[in-house]
């Protein structure tokens, strides 16, 4: 069997107003667009991040919430940077943890855990 390279990932999350998550998303430092069709979707985009949003009208964030995790250089200057941004929803500060991460997690308005680490200094 011939060796097929992954190449990239983009979890797609769904959210109640697009405009909404991409303004979030945007507010987050992400570059984003919206999906220039008929179907309400969009892009989020930060480095080599890729974020896909889908309006949902039975999306429900204690239900059918996601979760994604982002690998940065430095969860402390995201947490900073993410706390003052203004956005919308629930921090957990950022901590160590037994598997070598430095982390913390955001919770949007939709539900939508965003756990964020960076390797722990050796």
């Amino acid at each position: 069997m011939s060796e097929v390279a992954f190449t990239s990932v983009a979890p797609v999350v769904p959210v109640r107003d697009l405009d909404a998550a991409l303004d979030r998303y945007r507010r987050l430092g992400f570059a984003v667009h919206a999906y220039e069709g008929p179907h309400r979707y969009g892009f989020a985009e930060r480095g080599a991040v890729s974020v896909h949003v889908s309006e949902w009208a039975e999306h429900d964030p204690s239900r059918t919430g996601a979760v994604i995790y982002l690998y940065v250089s430095d969860a402390d200057a995201i947490y900073a940077e993410w706390k003052t941004s203004g956005v919308e929803g629930r921090f957990a500060a950022p901590a160590d943890t037994p598997y070598g991460l430095r982390e913390f997690t955001y919770v949007d308005p939709d539900g939508t855990a965003h756990r964020v680490g960076s390797p722990l200094a050796t």
